[in-house]
């Protein structure tokens, strides 16, 4: 069984006079096996934003399962979906989303006290996280006393702190520069060959092209895949932005 079932999923809004109706997602399936690393594009207003928040259950679908590990998330009472999300999902956003009041330890902290687990547990997760990450030496530093590549580092470490069964990435080197993206997206990688599943949006092809797969959303429904098997990342570069082109109607993005 796939650890991420994606069934039909229809996501449509209503203006407030109910005089409009948007569909944002219009019918996208689609499965994630453990340990995939998987990227989702496609051109503003597609509907990729709309897919990664209802497959983390900060929105509800209109119709349409998403089911984790076979537990269909429309199930789960609200008192029930906040904890369920802590247990199974990390986040990594564009904006780091870090607390300016709390050091970088108690950050990445946070989602061990609000799960209430023990100090011993955090003593025990936090230094070999902080070691994997490469950011020890920032640990007992403020959010604004470091860079933008190593708050990403911490927000990374925030979402890994509980061992969640899913990653989900909002564009997560949208902030960074040409370097500290790389050496995001060179961590992703390493996070991902130890057996970390992740479900990644991103308009960069190059952060696209160090996933496995490549899912295209056009105008809210899956429009294509790629996979990228043995294929080195410079030729799977180049793969998704022949498709992005297509995507466009023929016009290139440079």
């Amino acid at each position: 069984m796939a650890l991420l079932e994606v069934e039909d999923l229809q996501k449509t809004y209503t203006s407030r006079f109910g005089d409009q109706s948007v569909h944002a997602l219009a019918g996208v399936s689609f499965t994630l096996e453990a340990g995939e690393f998987a990227a989702v594009m496609g051109e503003s207003g597609s509907g990729k934003t709309t897919l990664l928040n209802v497959v983390a259950s900060l929105d509800r679908p209109t119709a349409g399962r998403v089911r984790l590990d076979g537990r269909d998330m429309a199930d789960l009472p609200e008192k029930e979906l906040a904890a369920f999300r802590r247990d199974n999902l990390g986040f990594v956003f564009q904006e780091f989303n870090l607390l300016d009041t709390f050091n970088i330890r108690d950050n990445i902290l946070l989602p061990m006290v609000l799960a209430g687990r023990s100090r011993r547990d955090m003593d025990q997760a936090l230094p070999r996280l902080a070691a994997q990450l490469g950011i020890r030496e920032i640990l007992d530093k403020y959010p604004y006393e470091v860079s933008g590549g190593q708050k990403q580092r911490a927000a990374v470490a925030r979402a890994l702190i509980l061992s969640p069964r899913l990653i989900l990435a909002d564009e997560p080197t949208g902030a960074l520069d040409s370097r500290s993206s790389d050496s995001l997206l060179s961590l992703m990688d390493a996070i991902n060959a130890m057996g970390q599943t992740v479900l990644m949006v991103t308009h960069s092809v190059k952060a696209a092209s160090h996933a496995g797969r490549v899912l295209f959303i056009k105008d809210g429904t899956l429009y294509h895949q790629l996979y990228r098997g043995g294929e080195d990342q410079a030729h799977f570069y180049g793969r998704i932005s022949d498709v992005l082109t297509a995507l466009a109607g023929g016009r290139s993005d440079g």
